[in-house]
């Protein structure tokens, strides 16, 4: 024997198709209201991590670059003590643009495996959540 389902609080009354329906209407906008949230607040978070991890790239980078042009120079003078000046600075200067092809060559292959910054956790859920409301629910 199969009992109409009640709401909590009203003892003997019978819930009406018309009351579930609407209800289910209501709780299903309120899921997606808090799934377009959780993505919204996963992304936000993905995307603040990402800006102070380049942002601390960039002055990293930066400092390094200084660096880098102290040692240069300094390489280019110790050439020029066995070889004229202009031909040191060519070398020391060949030597570096090809160190910068092959940082480029990386780069560029490093950037082909660049994922995006899809709430995935948040899509999941909507997976589910439709999958559950068609009746075909499976964990």
């Amino acid at each position: 024997m199969s009992h109409p389902q009640q709401p909590a609080g009203q003892p003997g009354e019978a819930t009406s198709t018309g009351e579930l329906i609407s209800r289910l209407s209501d709780q299903s906008s309120q899921l997606i209201r808090d799934e377009i949230r959780l993505a919204q607040a996963e992304t936000a978070q993905k995307v603040k991590h990402g800006v102070t991890g380049i942002a601390g790239f960039g002055v990293a980078g930066l400092l390094a670059l200084y660096g880098v042009l102290g040692l240069l120079a300094t390489a280019v003078l110790g050439l020029a003590e066995v070889l004229p000046a202009w031909l040191s600075a060519l070398i020391v200067s060949v030597v570096v643009l090809a160190a910068a092809a092959v940082a480029a060559l990386l780069g560029k292959k490093e950037m082909g495996e660049v994922g995006g910054v899809a709430p995935t956790r948040a899509v999941e859920g909507v997976k589910q959540d439709v999958d559950t409301l068609k009746g075909g629910h499976h964990e």
